[in-house]
């Protein structure tokens, strides 16, 4: 098992990516601490692990809260005796913020712009903050950062959401380069257009939602949405030794939307 006794936080992991990933690295010999906000669905993803025969924790948490992400962090030393891998996947999009959010800098409210910068940029940084030190006396560790297409491209009406991940994919670099002496790889994954929870009440904003998803997956050179467990395989592989030579990359997990003009277009009106 490429995971075999190492122990994983995974923020954000009571659905959607964050679940698949929890599951996956478990299926792989990890112990995981599973963080997330939402109880009920961070319960339901450690409870399916361990009847699986993995080990699992939920701790629920509050990666805009410094207090609660130490606290977090604690209880997985205690509880596991240390960190190995860190998984930031926890974040949002503004329209869940803000069903009626119009997303350009000009009509983004400024309590809506804290409010996702603080769960996408700031989540990532402070689980960094109170992680990495304990890696750094192992002298070894994994940060994987939840990136985006947003935050490797522009994309309309999305002003908070690229700025986030922008800083999200620049953050993983400078980190690369300060923690490399400690044998700390940090790398960053860059999906598009996941079927997850999220991307659902993403949809549920539009006035026809089945017409709406038919139109982002239109412009999917892969002409789908990418599944969560897509997603969580190229965290896996990130995780494991597969990747030791791997650190301060952006690995996008986008159907190839970067790699043409065609993501401009779609949150277009």
């Amino acid at each position: 098992m490429r995971l075999d006794n190492r122990v994983a936080i995974i923020t954000g992991a009571g659905s959607g990516i964050g679940r698949a990933a929890a599951r996956l690295f478990a299926k792989e010999g990890a112990r995981i601490v599973v963080a997330d906000l939402d109880r009920v669905g961070g319960e339901e993803t450690a409870k399916s692990i361990r009847a699986d025969g993995g080990q699992s924790i939920f701790v629920d948490t509050d990666v805009t809260k410094a207090s609660l992400v130490e606290s977090t962090v604690s209880k997985a030393i205690s509880e596991f005796g240390g960190v190995d891998i860190l998984y930031n996947s926890a974040g949002v999009d503004i329209f869940v913020i803000n069903p009626n959010a119009d997303g350009t800098v000009v009509g983004t409210r400024e309590e809506d712009w804290d409010r996702l910068l603080d769960i996408n940029l700031k989540g990532a940084f402070l689980f960094c903050k109170y992680t990495i030190p304990h890696m750094m006396k192992q002298r070894r560790g994994v940060v994987i950062n939840m990136g985006s297409e947003y935050g490797i491209v522009g994309g309309l009406a999305s002003a908070a959401y690229c700025a986030s991940k922008g800083g999200v994919v620049l953050l993983t670099k400078q980190m690369a380069l300060d923690y490399a002496p400690y044998n700390i790889r940090v790398n960053c994954i860059c999906p598009c257009n996941v079927d997850t929870p999220l991307m659902e009440k993403g949809l549920a904003t539009s006035q026809d939602p089945q017409s709406m998803r038919r139109t982002w997956e239109n412009i999917m050179p892969l002409r789908r949405f990418s599944k969560p467990e897509e997603i969580a395989a190229g965290a896996l592989y990130l995780a494991s030794d597969d990747a030791s030579f791997v650190t301060g990359t952006v690995l996008s997990i986008d159907g190839g939307v970067t790699a043409g003009g065609t993501h401009t277009y779609w949150r277009a009106p």
